[in-house]
């Protein structure tokens, strides 16, 4: 029995299709797996420091504020701003006629009442002559007792005249000598050596120290400088003195200042509500690069490494019981291996390898699914499935 040409033409569809299927699946399994494209770094050695980081403001190890003591026409500036001091150079000079005036009048004090002390002395010895007289007289029964009691009395009284002009005296030489003093303060010297960073009364003003010593100038030592940095109140706790500390300022950002953290003031300071401690370092200043009231990016160094091998912090998973961490290890076949590495010291960015990789290693920092990808049109978009 033939088959019908209906019956052939089916079979030849069905031959056909089943062709075409086996044909895709060939295609399919044959076909070479996709790769997938891992976000990766790789292990290097680089320098690694954890550090706090604050904003400082610099300031002179030792400043003086100098003022007047003494109220009157500043009369004279000996120096100019900038200039370079010594401690006991002349600085100023404040009208001393009223001072001379007072001290001239103290002095004519003191001369009067050592001119009475004087004949006070005469008329004592002359008291004193009298009662011996009178005394011997007595003896003789030649006098009165009366006379001899009066003699006694006159002694008596003259003697403690005498001691009171003599304390009189004294309180007179302290007003003379707090009037020499008061003179002396006309004259302002400098107090420290160091440069004259800011004047703040001009030739001519009076200045009035009733209430308060007004300032004149202020004078630096410019040598050594303090840094104050301002440290938030989450680092602080990490932060001790001994620790080495750099700083950059806003003017040479390449070079680094080196020193050492002297102290952490126990009071905070509250800037906008937040609280800082204040962490004060010194650093030398021979070439006067330095100067008062910089800003200093300052970073205080918890730990350092040098020529570490590093690898991003995003590499790190989770910690185990004996503190090591997993990471993912993207082999030259593109088959990933997980590892235990023990890690150093770390910044915001990256940690430092002890064990467990090498360098060269390439480590996974990211799947597929959380870097973006390009489309046709150069837009982001996303790179596949997570694997």
């Amino acid at each position: 029995m033939q088959n019908s040409p209906k019956r052939r033409s089916r079979k030849l569809v069905y031959g056909a299709v089943a062709v075409v299927a086996l044909g895709l699946l060939s295609l399919f399994w044959l076909s070479p797996p996709k790769k997938t494209d891992y976000l990766t770094a790789t292990v290097q050695r680089t320098d690694l420091e954890n550090a706090v980081l604050a904003t400082g403001v610099l300031q002179a190890l030792r400043q003086v504020e100098v003022g007047a003591q003494v109220s009157g026409q500043l009369k004279s500036l000996k120096v100019v701003l900038g200039q370079t001091v010594k401690k006991g150079d002349w600085l100023a000079e404040i009208d001393p006629v009223i001072s001379q005036n007072t001290l001239a009048q103290e002095q004519a004090k003191l001369d009067n009442l050592q001119a009475q002390k004087l004949a006070k002395e005469v008329r004592v010895k002359q008291a004193q002559l009298t009662w011996t007289r009178q005394q011997d007289m007595l003896a003789q029964d030649a006098a009165a007792r009366q006379d001899m009691e009066s003699a006694d009395a006159e002694l008596r009284a003259l003697r403690a005249d005498a001691v009171s002009l003599e304390a009189q005296i004294r309180q007179q030489k302290l007003a003379v000598a707090s009037a020499q003093t008061n003179l002396s303060y006309t004259r302002i010297v400098a107090p420290i050596d160091g440069d004259v960073v800011s004047i703040s009364t001009l030739e001519g003003q009076t200045v009035v120290a009733a209430f308060q010593v007004p300032t004149l100038m202020k004078l630096a030592d410019l040598s050594t400088m303090t840094v104050k940095a301002q440290v938030s109140e989450a680092d602080v706790v990490r932060v001790k003195p001994g620790q080495p500390v750099y700083f950059t300022i806003l003017g040479d950002p390449d070079k680094r200042y080196h020193g050492t953290l002297r102290a952490v003031q126990p009071s905070p300071e509250k800037i906008n509500n937040a609280v800082f401690f204040n962490a004060l370092f010194d650093v030398p200043n021979p070439d006067r690069m330095l100067r008062v009231d910089m800003t200093a990016q300052v970073a205080i160094l918890l730990g350092e490494a040098k020529q570490a091998l590093t690898v991003p912090l995003t590499a790190l998973g989770a910690r185990d019981k004996e503190g090591r961490q997993e990471v993912r290890v993207l082999k030259t076949d593109q088959t990933v291996e997980k590892r235990l590495v023990r890690v150093g010291i770390s910044n915001n960015f990256q940690a430092q390898v002890l064990d467990g990789l090498k360098e060269g290693d390439t480590v996974i920092t990211g799947d597929p699914s959380t870097a973006p990808d390009r489309n046709d049109n150069g837009e982001g978009g996303p790179r596949g499935k997570r694997s």
